[in-house]
């Protein structure tokens, strides 16, 4: 077999066999098949697709690439959760938790981040001594103990879907449906849980900026999922604006631990409230949403969620008195004031992600390091009525020299009017078999 005749044949338009899309797979993880001709297939696919058939197969070849997370020591239904990625968006450590809480086991390895979406890594990093590379074995010891463990994901886990990222990163080739969803679940599949929750974002903080696009990725990531024996569902949610209130590492950590004690923002409230209620739903946990969700509001209620985050912390080496007493401040805590007076009809989500990245929040490559204290709680949301020179945002760095940056692109992102915009939905679809 020739790697040319693959990519003519995906060039032309047909459909690739199994034993083409393993071919190369196999053929450019072990380093047989150049990027040249790899970046060439990958332009194909993005121009010409792959159906159903194809993009299962080649979610399966990457995960099969490398190890397969080993979770039967672990008793009952394993579920998972993976979002693609938003602002604000700190949810893992609220549902985890909740689901945990709820006496079912959630085993979930997460990614750092890189632009301006945020990483659960990053954000569980920022608490004092707490290890998100753990072993194996001691991660199932770890959820076999408490219920809950949120690691780092192995680099023995599908090798093949990092290098072809890297890829598609200076390729242009980042934007297809089939990439993503074979991307995200030949992690999420070799991560080893029996049920998978995805949570799709959609909006100016997202990848998929259209409801649509967001609709389509989530049906094909499902049916991949149901197609490997899994219980997958997905919901699409807003990503227009940032959730909750706080953007960054330290500072979305301490808005978690207000949420799982009942006093978090309304909108990160009822979307976590959502996630736990169709992960447990997967899980069989109750009979029904309507009662997976009583269950998920009454762990918060009761105090078990943060009792469960609390035991996770402690067992993953971190210092469970920052969570009581809240984490050290940056030195540096600037006012952004309102230009003008009136409602605030927008606050975007992306540049909103741009102006924590540029205050050192996150990374623009890999390499980089992260200030944990630095990035932006918003003191007013859209919606809210601002009077001009009233503060719409503190933003937090290490670095003053950042601050005129963030202003800069925290202008652009607010838009204030004369009248209040209409309430969003947090929950745009639901997506399952």
């Amino acid at each position: 077999m020739r790697m040319y005749d693959v990519i003519s044949r995906k060039k032309n338009g047909g459909a690739l066999s199994e034993e083409e899309i393993r071919f190369f797979t196999e053929g450019f993880t072990r380093g047989e098949i150049p990027d040249y001709q790899a970046a060439a297939l990958l332009m194909a696919i993005c121009l010409r697709g792959m159906d159903g058939r194809e993009t299962a197969l080649l979610t399966d070849a990457m995960m099969r690439s490398g190890e397969m997370a080993d979770l039967s020591s672990i008793p009952g239904v394993k579920v998972d959760k993976h979002s693609t990625g938003g602002v604000g968006d700190k949810t893992s450590l609220i549902v985890g938790p909740i689901v945990a809480s709820c006496g079912v086991p959630v085993a979930k390895m997460s990614g750092r981040g890189l632009g301006h979406t945020g990483g659960t890594i990053d954000k569980l990093e920022s608490i004092p001594g707490l290890r998100t590379a753990i072993a194996p074995d001691r991660f199932c010891a770890i959820v076999r103990a408490t219920g809950l463990a949120i690691i780092g994901q192995s680099e023995a886990i599908a090798p093949a879907d990092k290098k072809l990222y890297a890829l598609r990163d200076v390729t242009a080739t980042v934007d297809s449906i089939p990439l993503i969803a074979s991307s995200v679940m030949s992690k999420k599949l070799a991560a080893g849980s029996d049920a998978i929750l995805l949570d799709v974002k959609t909006g100016s903080g997202a990848f998929m900026k259209t409801l649509d696009d967001a609709v389509a990725l989530a049906r094909v990531m499902v049916s991949i999922g149901v197609r490997s024996g899994r219980r997958v569902m997905a919901l699409v949610t807003d990503m227009d604006t940032p959730l909750g209130h706080a953007v960054g590492n330290a500072l979305e950590v301490e808005e978690a631990v207000r949420t799982l004690r009942g006093v978090g923002p309304e909108d990160l409230t009822a979307v976590c409230a959502e996630l736990a209620a169709y992960m447990l739903l997967l899980a069989g946990a109750a009979d029904g949403l309507a009662a997976c969700k009583a269950l998920a509001e009454g762990a918060i209620g009761s105090g078990r969620a943060f009792a469960k985050f609390r035991e996770m912390v402690a067992a993953q080496g971190g210092d469970v008195s920052a969570l009581e007493g809240g984490f050290a401040k940056a030195p540096v805590i600037s006012p952004f004031k309102a230009p003008a007076s009136g409602y605030i009809t927008h606050i975007d989500a992306g540049a909103c992600g741009r102006a924590s990245l540029a205050l050192g929040a996150g990374r623009v490559r890999k390499e980089d390091g992260v200030d944990y204290s630095a990035g932006i709680v918003l003191q007013k949301k859209t919606g809210g009525h601002i009077a001009a020179g009233e503060t719409i945002a503190l933003l937090h760095t290490s670095d003053q020299s950042r601050l005129r940056e963030a202003e800069e692109l925290l202008s652009a992102a607010v838009a204030v009017g004369d009248r209040p915009p209409p309430a969003a939905e947090h929950i745009l679809a639901v997506v399952s078999e």
